[in-house]
């Protein structure tokens, strides 16, 4: 139930905009489109019990780093607006369904989502909307091309990066791009100030965890070129995956800055859209093999070769310092994250999608589309032109990427010593019998 009683009449009509994966007040595009309806706007994000059901870790970095996004923005409203978020626990259409009773709402405004279960939840919320009269507005936002605006001359969606690519950046450079100043109209926003929700309240609490900064330097974007590949360095990569994940950060504001500072790093938010993109026109790629040729693949799937994955006890030190670089932070050097997948699809011959949901259980960054992408990536079965036979070599990816072992020995104090482990399976080997598995 809601337990915040409406402090309007139910007679003054609003405009809500619900709040999903664009936690900003700047730059917001739905949030822009509803401050100039010329109603007050009621702000609204719900905590959905779909996903939080299904998050057996209660110290959940992913939520805290949400409640902190939604905490940030009602305090600024809260001092220079007297408004605020209205945060509420629930399935979506029951909560509508109360809204719709509890306020008179003309229209119902969000920015689109386009992962499987974000496209059926909103269906289901449009039709509730509709049997109420009420139009569910949607915009794009958390992209710059999406759904069908770069296709191939034939009409069809892109299934390689490269001409895709070409394609994006042609069409970036020729357009002028439009942004959405929702920071100007913020005065629009209705005057009532919701109750604080605590973390506790919905069945979380707080991992005392420091989050990156949303706004990385230019230098590091500028150098991103040369750094991008060097994990043990601090500021070799802006992390910025969890604010594009949830929107803290607007993507054509970072496109911008990535345009005028490096390609290298303009080409990274290329790849994010391109598999938004792919999952979009092919949402099997969510459950399966992009090709799905790749279903046949007869994995070994060994348990306790699993567990020692993602234990980071291998005895390759640049997979297993990853490993545990992902399980105590919930981030891994996007370097790494390919090596550490490569070992576990073609080394130990494990099925991708173990590994996939191992990393979706654990990265602060998940985000559907680029984790089954990359994945899918390295095991060769997604879309690449030349998928199968590309397995790393963790020694020489070590060797190459980490020559001083600073980053391995940050993470295996015990390198070295008795106490870790001798590599659990031959390189060669396991290369050999990975490209016979994939030739069958």
């Amino acid at each position: 139930m809601i337990e915040t009683e409406p402090q309007l009449s139910k007679e003054t009509p609003l405009t809500l905009c619900w709040f999903r994966r664009d936690l900003r007040l700047d730059d917001n595009h739905a949030l822009w489109q509803a401050l100039r309806s010329g109603r007050p706007v009621l702000p609204l994000f719900i905590f959905d019990s779909e996903i939080l059901d299904a998050l057996s870790e209660k110290e959940d970095r992913r939520v805290a780093f949400i409640y902190s996004a939604i905490e940030a923005m009602n305090r600024r409203l809260r001092k220079e607006y007297h408004s605020g978020i209205l945060c509420l626990q629930g399935r979506p259409e029951e909560l509508f369904g109360q809204l719709l009773n509890d306020y008179q709402i003309v229209e119902v405004y969000c920015n689109e989502d386009y992962e499987p279960y974000a496209v059926a939840r909103d269906r289901r919320v449009e039709q509730l909307l509709a049997s109420r009269g009420v139009p569910l507005r949607r915009f794009k936002d958390q992209v710059i091309f999406h759904k069908d605006e770069l296709l191939t001359s034939a009409g069809k969606p892109y299934s390689v990066y490269t001409p895709y690519s070409r394609a994006w950046l042609s069409k970036y450079r020729e357009g002028e791009q439009q942004f959405y100043p929702s920071e100007e109209l913020l005065g629009n926003l209705l005057k009532e100030v919701p109750p604080t929700v605590t973390l506790a309240a919905i069945g979380f609490c707080d991992p005392g965890f420091q989050f990156p900064p949303a706004d990385p330097d230019d230098g590091v974007i500028a150098d991103y070129e040369h750094t991008r590949d060097l994990p043990a360095l601090e500021h070799g990569v802006t992390r910025m995956g969890v604010h594009l994940r949830f929107g803290t950060v607007s993507i054509r504001k970072l496109a911008l800055r990535a345009s005028l500072l490096s390609e290298t790093y303009l080409k990274e938010l290329i790849w994010r859209e391109f598999f938004m993109q792919v999952l979009w026109h092919f949402p099997y790629v969510a459950e399966g093999p992009f090709r799905k040729k790749y279903e046949a693949i007869l994995w070994e799937n060994n348990e306790a070769d699993f567990v020692r994955w993602c234990n980071g006890t291998t005895g390759y030190p640049m997979v297993d310092a990853g490993m545990r670089e992902l399980n105590a932070t919930g981030f891994m050097h996007n370097r790494v994250r390919m090596v550490a997948a490569s070992f576990l699809t073609k080394h130990l011959l494990i099925d991708w999608r173990r590994g996939e949901a191992y990393f979706a259980a654990k990265l602060l960054d998940f985000d559907l589309a680029a984790n089954n992408g990359n994945w899918q990536w390295v095991a060769g079965t997604g879309c690449d032109a030349a998928p199968y036979f590309r397995i790393f070599n963790p020694a020489e990816q070590q060797k190459r990427f980490d020559p001083q072992q600073e980053y391995i020995r940050r993470w295996i104090p015990e390198l070295g010593t008795s106490g870790y482990p001798a590599p659990m399976i031959d390189h060669s080997f396991a290369r050999q019998r990975a490209l016979e598995r994939y030739n069958v």
